[in-house]
């Protein structure tokens, strides 16, 4: 947010020429999400009703043949000799056939609004279009621009020609965001173009004024420039699109004229927290301090695991029984590999009958033992 207590006065020649007190909406909160909320919602509030008209695919003579003629109930068009015969009609699925639902002039197009929300909006816009990174976050183009808020002479509020309009914007560095926008016109693309809106354009700086001594005829022409009267300050100027940020190029006696509307008498928004930085509140000594100690965590325990279903814990409790499910579960062999085992032992027993008969028998000598 703004801190400054002061900011400059330039005059139209774009020299500093005083000094004045920052307002104290300046200070106002940034809350984006009631900015979009309000400027949504008034923005719905100058929309024109439209509606298809009420005969629309139903001006024609058509009735259902009912059941009994193979057809579906749609109702259909009389009289015979053309195409048209028979065809469905009235159903939104049937051609030349009414729209579902169609759309009516009394449905709800305006909305109602929060006065308190209206105005924590509007102070919150004005915050932020005193805060140069989000001026420059929105689009403008800032970078020749002395100071932000842009504060000029009450004389700026005479000027009543373009061209003196034009030197007072070059003198401050405002000119660039009014070429910007220049530069940025383009023609719509969509049907819009055949509806009064052929083109479309970038907004370029808003002029604040406090009286209409001319100021209205000298910036007016100006592609982007845009003109507003302080008492009649409007969030769709302020925040266009509903984003925070616009650039404003205020009169001495506008920006004065803030602390008489946003006065003593009047509520201004106030920030729930000083201080936004929680983690270092939370982390202070002060507040660390009062806690409870923490608590000590639950001991957390290994699952039990089923000896039903797995075998490693049945080998702690039993290990025959494991074995034994092993060997159950050990997968059969086929035919042939039996064979082929029962082969592989016949051989290995024949082999071991040789080699003990070569050694002689054992009663050769009779029973006497040496």
């Amino acid at each position: 947010m703004a801190a400054r207590p002061l900011v400059s006065v330039f005059s139209l020649s774009g020299e500093k020429s005083g000094e004045t007190t920052l307002p104290a909406v300046m200070k106002a909160p940034l809350r984006p999400d009631i900015v979009q909320f309000v400027h949504t919602n008034m923005n719905k509030n100058h929309r024109q009703a439209y509606a298809v008209s009420i005969r629309a695919g139903k001006q024609v003579s058509a009735s259902s043949w009912g059941t009994g003629r193979a057809v579906a109930r749609i109702p259909r068009v009389g009289g015979g000799g053309t195409s048209r015969s028979g065809q469905g009609a009235f159903g939104n699925m049937c051609r030349g056939g009414r729209m579902f639902a169609p759309t009516k002039t009394w449905r709800k197009w305006h909305r109602k609004i929060n006065i308190t929300q209206k105005r924590y909006a509007v102070a919150s816009s004005l915050a932020a279009s005193a805060v140069p990174a989000l001026v420059m976050a929105r689009g403008h183009v800032i970078d020749e621009v002395p100071e932000v808020p842009l504060v000029l002479d009450t004389s700026i509020e005479s000027t009543s020609k373009t061209s003196a309009a034009k030197d007072i914007l070059a003198a401050v560095g405002a000119l660039d965001d009014v070429e910007k926008a220049a530069n940025s016109k383009q023609i719509r693309a969509g049907k819009g173009k055949m509806r009064n809106r052929r083109h479309t354009l970038r907004r370029g700086p808003l002029v604040i004024y406090k009286s209409n001594d001319g100021v209205e005829q000298a910036f007016r022409n100006l592609p982007g420039v845009e003109l507003c009267c302080v008492t009649r300050l409007n969030l769709l100027q302020l925040a266009p699109g509903g984003h925070m940020g616009r650039f404003c190029v205020w009169s001495q006696a506008a920006i004065d004229e803030l602390d008489v509307i946003y006065g003593a008498d009047k509520k201004i928004p106030v920030a729930a927290m000083t201080n936004a930085d929680l983690a270092r509140i939370i982390n202070s000594d002060e507040i660390q301090s009062v806690l409870n100690a923490p608590k000590e965590a639950q001991k957390i325990y290994a699952p039990k695991t089923n000896a039903v279903k797995r075998i490693s814990a049945l080998e702690k409790l039993d290990t025959f029984a494991a074995k034994k499910r092993k060997l159950s579960a050990a997968p059969l062999m086929s035919a042939a590999e039996k064979k082929a085992t029962k082969k592989k032992f016949k051989k290995q027993g024949k082999e071991f009958y040789a080699q003990t008969a070569e050694q002689g028998t054992v009663c050769e000598n009779g029973f006497e033992i040496a």
